[in-house]
């Protein structure tokens, strides 16, 4: 299997400034002419940009050395080189950079606007050609300053993803097809456990204006916060999500006791993870004897937590999508902190809210979400 790629080492150079030039005119008639050495060319920098579109750190992998072009050197007649190009190393949103010795954060990629660079390494600066070193005690001058020297440092880049609703459960809770019902996302699906073993991305489309990121984390086990199974490899990635979506097999005979286990990996890893607003879905109420149990622990939930939302559903059936889809937007509006980047198409300016500022990426193939026609009410 190939590894999703969340992390990778990469080595940066910025270009060296070119060198300047020692040359003197030489003309006919003229045979003591001064000096006329141009000076060398500034050296590329290392620039970091977001690129929307790219969800991982494939191209880092395979390619991990990049270097800026170095500046040319000075020439004869007040001839400047030319300058370095600049290396624009593009990383999806979400892109932490470190020192890879000392592990501190240099930079952090929270936004989705690609109008967001990072100026890492500047390039070198050029060498003075000798006409900058005439002077009357010197008319001739045999010496130019050589061009600085560029910067190189190695990174370790780490992604977390960025998504509008985080998708958390154990193995073979329903995710995968709840993401694949509402987005044109198409992950692996299959009855065993680990069937995602990579997160998946998938959009839900609201209107003309608003779409939501939905990222199916691959299934959590009793232990994930210690490193057990994936471990926090995956778990790191539900701390940039806005919102979680808890999805429990209410046919599983752990049913009952899913939601605080839950809970309690969350706030192993991290413990701001449960400060999120949350909904709770309890899926496949289709199977005989599901039900029941699904109702039971909501009743349980709801008397601990009268606030949350708690949804019986049959994924499967299509049983009650349509309130599912209404309960996750309504749970992305109350993050109405984030902004989504980008051109807002057509929304109003006197409108808060956060879908109301969401932008759709126009680049991208517009994807709708799965419809359901005949849902019977959970309430």
């Amino acid at each position: 299997m190939i590894q999703f790629a969340d992390e990778a080492v990469i080595r940066v150079s910025s270009g060296k400034g070119g060198n300047g030039c020692v040359s003197f005119r030489r003309e006919k008639y003229i045979p003591n002419g001064g000096p006329n050495g141009g000076d060398g060319g500034k050296g590329g920098s290392i620039i970091f940009k977001v690129k929307r579109n790219l969800r991982t750190l494939a191209h880092l992998r395979f390619h991990p050395v990049f270097k800026a072009q170095n500046g040319g050197d000075g020439m004869g007649w007040n001839r400047y080189g030319k300058d370095g190009e600049d290396k624009i190393i593009f990383l999806p949103p979400g892109t932490i950079l470190k020192d890879k010795e000392t592990g501190e954060i240099i930079h952090d990629f929270d936004s989705e606007s690609e109008d967001e660079e990072f100026l890492f390494l500047k390039g070198g600066k050029g060498g003075w050609g000798n006409v900058h070193f005439k002077s009357s005690t010197n008319q001739a001058p045999k010496y130019a300053h050589p061009g600085k020297p560029g910067e190189e440092r190695e990174l370790k880049v780490e992604l977390s993803i960025m998504a509008d609703v985080g998708l958390v459960g154990f193995p073979n809770a329903g995710k995968s097809s709840l993401l694949d019902f509402f987005t044109a996302a198409r992950p692996k699906i299959a009855p065993y456990p680990f069937t995602t073993k990579v997160p998946n991305l998938g959009v839900l489309h609201v209107d003309k204006e608003s779409d939501l990121i939905i990222a199916d984390i691959p299934g959590i086990i009793e232990g994930a916060s210690e490193g057990a199974g994936l471990g926090v490899r995956f778990l790191k990635h539900i701390s940039r999500t806005a919102a979680l979506l808890f999805m429990i097999d209410s046919s599983d005979e752990n049913a009952f006791n899913a939601y605080p286990l839950l809970l309690k990996e969350l706030e192993g890893f991290s413990a701001e993870l449960l400060k999120k607003p949350r909904l709770i879905l309890f899926n496949k109420i289709d199977i005989e004897g599901a039900k029941d149990t699904a109702i039971s622990a909501m009743e349980k939930i709801r008397a601990e937590d009268p606030d949350v939302t708690v949804i019986p559903v049959s994924v499967m059936a299509k049983t009650n999508m349509d309130e599912v889809r209404r309960a996750i937007i309504s749970l992305v509006e109350k993050t109405g902190s984030l902004r989504a980047p980008g051109k807002n198409h057509g929304a109003k300016k006197e409108e808060n809210s956060f879908l109301a500022e969401r932008s759709v990426d126009v680049t991208a193939e517009e994807q709708f979400p799965g419809s359901d026609n005949a849902s019977p009410s959970w309430i």
